[in-house]
């Protein structure tokens, strides 16, 4: 689609997207887009049709969090495993090798059993650990509001170090490059400009509605949320706060998803801490970056006569 040509077609309308290996990844309407940066200096482009039952999903509150938490979790696998395909070194040796049972299982299924090990990585890191780590508080007080106060507390800490620690990685840095690039051509678009390089360079790229934004709300959200069940022993705990996870990532999205829209003093102060985080997991993207952002951008984008409930 030549972009040029139709942008007076186009409606700004909600768009998302992740930094991949030298490379973003944007979700629209109706596809996704991953565009990478190639060794070689090409931009290597690939379109993915949306399946249609997204949006009967996408109209019930809550549940419609729930599917997007997951969702996005495949999506943003898939994307790396493409973007990453430009960049392995091949095994000489591995040409020769035969897959067993096991290779085919897991090249089968790699997909799921990375997005589970995502989960239940995340869910060991910032929920269970939390959680025995304040155990050592029960000494010094029994309420149940400020335990579960401490927890959250601790549980905002570890994400803190956590994204802090990786950001001082050479490869991490470059990811969080294109994820400065994608905020700010995302913006340039929401604000009615022409996709160019010069005018995505003069937007920022602190945005309200990043998954480092929804992260923090969630740990917001699960500190409301817990706190209205007992501080009891440890398995109860845990057996909790694996039961409210959905509920809390669904409440979390229609959060996220209202904050990104409203212009109200609520909004804005729901928005600062993420913002705030932004700031380690963004960084000013160069040129070349926003090139490939504004690829897998121009890519997604609907014109009026295939759109519908704008």
């Amino acid at each position: 689609m030549n972009f040029l040509n139709t942008q007076s077609k186009i409606k700004p309308k909600a768009v998302g997207g992740q930094a991949v290996i030298e490379g973003v990844m944007m979700k629209g309407a109706d596809s996704i887009a991953i565009a990478v940066r190639k060794p070689d200096g090409e931009i290597a482009l690939k379109k993915q049709v949306l399946k249609s039952n997204r949006k009967t999903i996408s109209k019930i509150p809550v549940l419609r969090g729930v599917f997007a938490f997951f969702d996005s979790m495949v999506l943003g696998v898939q994307s790396l495993m493409y973007s990453a395909e430009f960049y392995e070194e091949e095994d000489p040796k591995a040409k020769d090798k035969k897959p067993n049972a096991f290779d085919r299982f897991m090249e089968a299924n790699f997909i799921w059993i990375s997005v589970t090990l995502s989960i239940a990585f995340s869910v060991l890191l910032f929920i269970l650990l939390p959680t025995v780590v304040v155990d050592i508080f029960e000494r010094f007080t029994a309420s149940t509001v400020v335990l579960n106060l401490i927890e959250g507390l601790v549980r905002i800490g570890i994400f803190v170090i956590y994204i802090t620690a990786i950001s001082g990685m050479k490869d991490i840095k470059r990811v969080f490059e294109y994820h400065g690039a994608e905020h700010k051509t995302i913006f340039c678009y929401e604000h009615g400009q022409e996709l160019t390089v010069e005018n995505v360079k003069k937007h920022g790229r602190l945005h309200p509605r990043c998954g480092t934004s929804f992260l923090f709300i969630v740990m917001i959200v699960s500190i409301l949320m817990f706190s209205m069940f007992e501080w009891s022993n440890l398995f109860y705990r845990i057996v909790v706060r694996l039961a409210l996870l959905p509920i809390v990532a669904g409440i979390s999205y229609e959060l996220i998803k209202w904050a990104g829209k409203s212009e109200s003093q609520l909004a804005c102060i729901m928005s600062k801490p993420g913002m705030w985080l932004q700031k380690i997991t963004t960084r000013e993207p160069d040129d070349s970056q926003i090139e490939v952002a504004i690829v897998a951008l121009k890519n997604v984008l609907v014109e009026d006569s295939e759109a519908d409930n704008w």
